[in-house]
C-alpha cells in the first residue's frame, strides 16, 4: 500500500492483519464446507438446498479474494498454507458427515452466525481508528453473511413446514 494509504489507517496494522487473516481462514473453510455440502446433500428439498449451498460457496470464495487483496494492500501476507486455516479459524469447520438437508443447513447457519460475529468484531476494532477502505469492505462482507443466514433459515423453515403438513 502507498505511504498515504498506510498513514491514514491510524490503527495497529499488525493486529488488523491478524484479524483479516483469521477471517480469511474462516472464508476458505466456509467455502469448502458449502461446496462439499452441495455435492453430498440428500433429503427434502435437495435441489433447492444444493443450489443455495453452491451460491454461498461462490460468495465465500469472493470474500476470500477481497480479504487477500486488502491484506496485501496493508503490506501483509495472506495465509499461504491451508494447514494454517485450521490453526487460525474463528469459526472452525464442521465436517458434513450427515448429508441430510436439515443437518447441513443447521451446520451452515451456525457458521454464518459465527461469521457475523467475527465481522462485527472487526468493525468494532476498525472504528477505533480510521480505515474506511477496510471498514466498507468488512461491512459489505458482513451484509452478505447476514443474507446467507437468512437464506439458510428460510430454507430450513420451508423444510420444517413441509414436514408438518
Amino acid at each position: 500500500m502507498g505511504t498515504k494509504g498506510k498513514e491514514i489507517v491510524n490503527l495497529d496494522v499488525e493486529k488488523l492483519l491478524e484479524l483479516l487473516n483469521k477471517a480469511l481462514a474462516d472464508e476458505w473453510l466456509a467455502y469448502y464446507q458449502y461446496w462439499v455440502g452441495s455435492e453430498v446433500v440428500k433429503g427434502p428439498m435437495r435441489p433447492s438446498v444444493e443450489k443455495e449451498l453452491k451460491e454461498h460457496a461462490e460468495e465465500e470464495f469472493k470474500h476470500a479474494g477481497m480479504l487477500v487483496e486488502r491484506i496485501i494492500q496493508l503490506g501483509g501476507t495472506p495465509l499461504l498454507n491451508p494447514k494454517e486455516w485450521f490453526e487460525k479459524t474463528n469459526c472452525d469447520y464442521e465436517v458434513p458427515s450427515d448429508p441430510h438437508t436439515v443437518k447441513l443447513l443447521q451446520q451452515n447457519i451456525k457458521g454464518e452466525q459465527c461469521a457475523i460475529q467475527v465481522y462485527h468484531n472487526i468493525l468494532e476494532f476498525i472504528k477505533k481508528g480510521n480505515d474506511p477502505i477496510t471498514f466498507n469492505m468488512i461491512r459489505k462482507i458482513m451484509e452478505e453473511e447476514v443474507e446467507h443466514e437468512q437464506d439458510l433459515e428460510d430454507l430450513l423453515d420451508d423444510i420444517n413446514t413441509k414436514r408438518e403438513l
